[in-house]
């Protein structure tokens, strides 16, 4: 019989381990890809006659003012608005085509008393920093990727035959689930079954918790109703605490719902 008491008390704290935190690579990337833009602006550091100097850099080369919104930690200046009246609003693009405007920027968002006391050294490195920071708002994907990776290491721990993202393109016993096209992270196809597979892990909590369970509720009747089809639904992490009552209903009503702890008995019986 189903515990679904036990399950919530299975649920692990996280599964990051050191590398999800900071992506580091990918920081030294996307700076390496403005590198040139942000060496010619060091040009203006320590510059107490900063808006003469942009006019002469300006002069130079126009597209190293490209990136001033990474100063900011700003990745789109062309979707990023800010209000300059009471009804009206521009993109940071706005300020960034000639050189009264990049002075009138980097004075009214700070940046010019950072250039002029010194206070930032070198462009490159201040960037870096900005990346890595920026860079924790994927985190939520990492978390998933890792999930995806542990739950990768059981299948071949039980040497199981797997294939991931199958569309239901591919199937056309699928196509009754709907006109949209659905990605399963994973199938793994048995004698007896195919299983249909998704894996998520949820170390904080939200209303978006709430509407995944109804989702997978409503999708594991739509397979299970299928002939050689079964949904499985592979998840953890002790946000499900804050949604734990839509949780329980589709822990109820979905045969096949494991957790980290319980994966291995799913993976032993279809061995």
């Amino acid at each position: 019989m189903k515990d679904f008491n036990k399950f919530l008390s299975q649920l692990k704290i996280t599964n990051a381990t050191l590398d999800y935190f900071s992506d580091f690579e990918k920081a030294e990337n996307n700076v390496s890809k403005i590198s040139m833009k942000l060496n010619q602006l060091n040009f203006l550091i320590g510059k107490h006659n900063l808006k003469e100097c942009i006019e002469e850099l300006f002069e130079e080369n126009p597209k190293c003012f490209e990136v001033l919104n990474i100063l900011i930690a700003v990745r789109d200046s062309k979707k990023t608005f800010c209000i300059i009246s009471e009804n009206e609003y521009v993109t940071l693009d706005f300020y960034l085509h000639c050189p009264e405007k990049i002075y009138d920027y980097m004075k009214k968002t700070g940046l010019e008393e950072l250039f002029k006391n010194k206070k930032i050294k070198n462009l490159e490195d201040y960037v870096f920093g900005i990346e890595v920071g920026l860079d924790t708002n994927a985190r939520k994907n990492r978390g998933g990727a890792q999930m995806s990776k542990i739950v990768e290491e059981f299948f071949k721990k039980y040497n199981i035959n797997y294939t991931d993202q199958v569309s239901t393109k591919k199937k056309l016993e699928l196509r009754t689930l709907g006109v949209d096209t659905k990605i399963f992270d994973y199938v793994i196809n048995t004698e007896k079954k195919t299983y249909l597979i998704e894996v998520n892990f949820y170390s904080a909590g939200g209303s978006k918790l709430n509407e995944i369970a109804r989702s997978y509720n409503n999708l594991a009747s739509k397979i299970n109703a299928l002939n050689d089809f079964e949904f499985v639904w592979i998840t953890d992490g002790q946000g499900w605490k804050t949604a734990k009552n839509k949780l329980e209903e589709a822990y109820i009503n979905i045969p096949r719902v494991y957790n980290l702890t319980t994966l291995s008995e799913f993976l032993i019986e279809i061995k």
